[in-house]
């Protein structure tokens, strides 16, 4: 596992490293004195208004959860803060090696199986996706403009709904028979394919299992309310930190923050642990190319947006980590050591 790391790593390196000589032959003017001006005069209120929109969106991940606990365990959603916070803290830190502490933590600490925590998480990420794809959706069809930024990106009405269609028959199959089908077309091939195959059969299956907790439309409807919610107070945290550089190109209609926030998504893709990089480099290119933001002042808002959104969290997660007698990497080992274990007995079950 640790070389699996090591060489993903390794490749994240190398393709950050040239998207940042692309950028610097492209910045070759860049204004230093500027971005630091730029830097140094934002609003320091609405920046803590941003972080404190993002710490009510930990709120509500707590409340998500506790609401598909409920079929097994009457959870406080106040017992879920701590190991909510620590959790994000360690993917912040970790990267995707820290990215199983928090349903680590949770069944830890509610005294359930590591395995159907996974489930819920499994769960959460399907909500997670539903609710932002909404809220982009939304944004798109009551905006004239941003309809017209994303119109490089249409392949034709005919096309985009056969390409749905093929996604939601294969989505439903794959959760129907999506474990067997990865298990034998890996099983024969290297160890390490196929243990990635087990993974990921093992996610499809605690998927399946992870619906159980959804057993009243009251559930469904509060979960769904819930993931809307919490995914506009991420957008008012980016939009607080838009406005804190004043009037000026950054400063976006709230209904165009999405489509900000979809390419910050994307470059989360290509990010080292603690330190990012391809969420702060969509970030800037976004706001240089589609919003047309001066380089200094784009990169100035791309570096605050990422440490709001995303890296705001760690003192409180540090805090919590030291209350509790807490390690991250041990507590990624630990987590990482009983995914192998669930992989294992799910997969080896009927």
């Amino acid at each position: 596992m640790k070389n699996r790391q090591y060489v993903i790593y390794a490749a994240v390196i190398v393709i950050l490293a040239a998207l940042v000589y692309l950028q610097f032959r492209t910045w070759k003017n860049f204004d230093w004195a500027t971005f630091l001006s730029q830097t140094g005069h934002v609003n320091k209120l609405r920046v803590l208004f941003g972080v404190a929109w993002i710490y009510l969106a930990y709120v509500m991940r707590a409340i998500r959860w506790n609401i598909f606990l409920r079929p097994v365990r009457r959870a406080s959603a106040v017992r879920l803060m701590t190991p909510t916070i620590v959790g994000f803290t360690g993917l912040a830190l970790l990267g995707r090696a820290g990215e199983m502490i928090r349903p680590y933590l949770i069944a830890r600490k509610e005294n359930l199986s590591f395995s159907s925590q996974l489930a819920v998480w499994a769960v959460e990420r399907v909500f997670d996706m539903a609710a932002f794809g909404l809220l982009l959706v939304s944004a798109i069809a009551v905006a004239p403009t941003t309809r017209a930024l994303l119109r490089f990106y249409r392949i034709g009405d005919i096309g985009t709904i056969a390409v749905g269609v093929i996604a939601v028959a294969f989505g439903v199959f794959m959760i129907w028979k999506g474990d067997h089908v990865i298990i034998s077309v890996t099983g024969s091939l290297s160890p390490s394919v196929s243990a990635l195959g087990r993974r990921a059969a093992l996610l499809i299956r605690e998927f399946r299992s992870g619906l159980n907790a959804i057993r009243d439309l009251w559930s469904l409807l509060y979960a769904i309310v819930v993931s809307v919610s919490m995914w506009i107070m991420i957008a008012l945290a980016y939009r607080e930190v838009l406005q804190s550089y004043g009037q000026g190109p950054v400063d976006l209609p709230i209904l165009q923050v999405p489509l900000l926030m979809l390419s910050s998504m994307l470059g989360s893709l290509v990010a080292l642990p603690g330190v990012g990089g391809g969420t702060q480099l969509a970030t800037i290119f976004t706001l240089r190319k589609v919003f047309s933001a001066p380089q200094e002042l784009a990169a100035s808002c791309g570096i605050l947006l990422w440490l709001v959104t995303f890296a705001s969290v760690i003192p409180a997660g540090l805090i919590l980590a030291h209350r509790e007698r807490l390690s991250l990497r041990k507590l990624s080992a630990e987590s990482e050591q009983a995914e192998d274990v669930a992989a294992s007995e799910n997969i080896s079950g009927p």
